[in-house]
């Protein structure tokens, strides 16, 4: 095998899962009862690739519907059996308000109430001639 990683891509159906395993133009793919045993069969899948006896370890990348982030969440989640995550929808583009502006207030306060703390009597700082 040389640098080329092998894509082990998973989908699933219903309960099962569909393996696809794809390295230098070989495709293989293969169907399994759940994601940790899709796991499991891509494993036997990649050693049947490479053959058993190589000493060297190939790159494997395990993609859930071709996202490597997505297949590590739902294995980790099935591997210590949480439920799934749903997975989340697309971001709508609302547009936003206008941003404000080069030494535009962007938050409001009533300085009248700042100014009413620090001139009580007795707390004046102001000498009084």
């Amino acid at each position: 095998m040389g640098a080329t990683p092998i894509l082990v891509n998973y989908r699933p159906q219903g309960e099962d899962w569909t393996v696809n395993i794809e390295s230098d133009g070989t495709v293989l793919t293969e169907q399994a009862p759940g994601l940790i045993a899709a796991r499991d069969r891509a494993d036997q899948m990649v050693e049947q690739l490479t053959g058993a006896d190589s000493d060297r370890k190939p790159t494997v990348v395990h993609l859930l519907e071709g996202d490597a982030f997505a297949f590590t969440t739902a294995y980790l989640h099935a591997r210590h059996g949480l439920s799934t995550l749903p997975r989340p929808e697309p971001a709508v583009d609302t547009p936003a308000g206008d941003p404000p502006r080069v030494g535009e207030n962007t938050q409001e306060m009533d300085l009248s109430e700042l100014a009413d703390e620090t001139e009580e009597p007795g707390n004046s700082s102001h000498p009084t001639g």
